[in-house]
């Protein structure tokens, strides 16, 4: 079968020298030939070796009825999501790890994809090269899906690394991942968490069979961690994460947000370090299950890539693909009335601490005299508001165990 590509950034030139450098093995393998013939790009890169295959022109390959797999690794909701609908609507199956057109547009494109007898499949967009839609949706289909939480950002997991490990601060943290290609230039989908909010709505939406666009999902980043929150955080026992977590309440309806916790040492996610991503998934019978890897980079979210090209190839996708319904606003309920245990740090006093019900006052070398970090019991972000009255913290994180 022909293939062709949209983009030849990072994922989409990995996705060309797998399918060029691996045909042979891929072949022996599975009894597909997956025949690269077309990349789409606006740039002309003379030195790659697949230069010979690059047209700028879309409509060559939305013409052209010998392609019938599209892999699209352009990214953004603009041109990828035009050059997209486009190959669905000519009968073309398309991958993508495109997470920001997937939990924007997914829903849609799916529809799209079913009405013209083609398949619509990204489980490169979450977990860059870590199996976890496909197990979800095979393995695990015989559960009812509890909870989905992980680390789902490799960029500011490193930071946070960064922080724990050498006592950088943010600002030092991210210009070291920049200089590792860690980090894009304008930082801010990773560091204000919209990264890791895509991700959670893509993993909400197949865990519970409706679309959870991204305006459903509170989101906080890691801006406001301090290297004295990783210090305190450390006396407690906990690494700051940044979690992505959907969660079924004692009410059935769904709770889905982004934002930093303190995680306990003995958890699984804890040890998860640098540019590394994991996703625990809790169902009733199955228990807890936790998938770890390599959450970005150019092979191992091209190799996601190639798999979902050769499941299109095998057309079994287009039965038992990921599809869920179209957003249901009564499924979803806010997180605020979520309870867990609390970490907050403010400019008061032990005392003032104390009268807010603080189990545990944490201290850290180098701590201003007026800065008093401390651990609150389980109540809901309402109960911790209504608590804190005029009090403002400087950083108030939900403990995970």
């Amino acid at each position: 079968m022909n293939v062709a590509i949209l983009g030849m950034g990072t994922v989409g030139s990995g996705v060309a020298d797998i399918l060029v450098n691996n045909a042979n093995h891929i072949r022996s393998r599975t009894g597909l030939s997956l025949d690269l013939k077309y990349i789409v790009d606006v740039l002309d890169f003379p030195d790659s070796p697949h230069r010979h295959l690059l047209t700028k022109d879309f409509a060559q390959v939305e013409n052209d009825p010998s392609v019938e797999l599209v892999a699209e690794t352009i990214g953004g909701t603009k041109v990828a999501y035009e050059f997209t609908r486009r190959a669905l609507a000519a009968g073309k199956s398309v991958v993508t790890s495109n997470k920001e057109l997937v939990a924007t547009h997914g829903y849609e494109l799916m529809q799209l994809a079913a009405a013209n007898g083609a398949a619509y499949l990204f489980e490169a967009s979450v977990g860059g090269g870590i199996p976890v839609l496909r197990p979800m949706r095979q393995c695990l289909a015989a559960n009812r899906i509890q909870e989905v939480c992980g680390i789902l950002n490799g960029t500011t997991n490193y930071i946070l690394t960064q922080m724990i490990q050498t006592g950088q601060s943010v600002e030092a943290a991210l210009l070291q991942a920049q200089k590792n290609g860690y980090a894009e230039l304008d930082p801010t989908a990773d560091m204000e968490g919209h990264d890791a909010c895509r991700k959670t709505c893509i993993l909400a939406s197949l865990a519970f069979g409706h679309h959870v666009y991204p305006a459903s999902v509170p989101t906080e980043g890691i801006t406001r961690i301090t290297r004295g929150d990783a210090d305190y955080a450390a006396a407690a026992g906990r690494k700051i994460k940044l979690l992505g977590r959907t969660l079924v309440g004692e009410d059935g309806r769904v709770r889905a947000y982004v934002a930093p916790h303190l995680v306990a040492n003995s958890s699984a996610l804890a040890n998860v370090e640098d540019v590394f991503n994991a996703v625990l998934v809790r169902g009733d019978a199955v228990g807890e299950v936790m998938f770890y890897g390599p959450g970005a980079g150019k092979l191992p979210t091209a190799s996601a890539v190639v798999a979902d090209l050769l499941d299109a190839a095998r057309h079994w996708n287009i039965q038992a693909g990921p599809a869920w319904e179209d957003e249901a606003p009564s499924l979803l309920a806010s997180p605020e009335d979520l309870k867990s245990g609390w970490y907050v740090r403010i400019r008061g006093t032990v005392d003032q601490a104390r009268a807010l019900g603080a189990e545990d006052i944490l201290g850290r070398a180098g701590a201003p005299a007026d800065e008093v970090a401390f651990l609150l019991p389980s109540m809901s972000r309402t109960e911790l508001n209504e608590a804190l009255g005029d009090l403002e913290p400087e950083a108030a994180f939900r403990l995970f165990d």
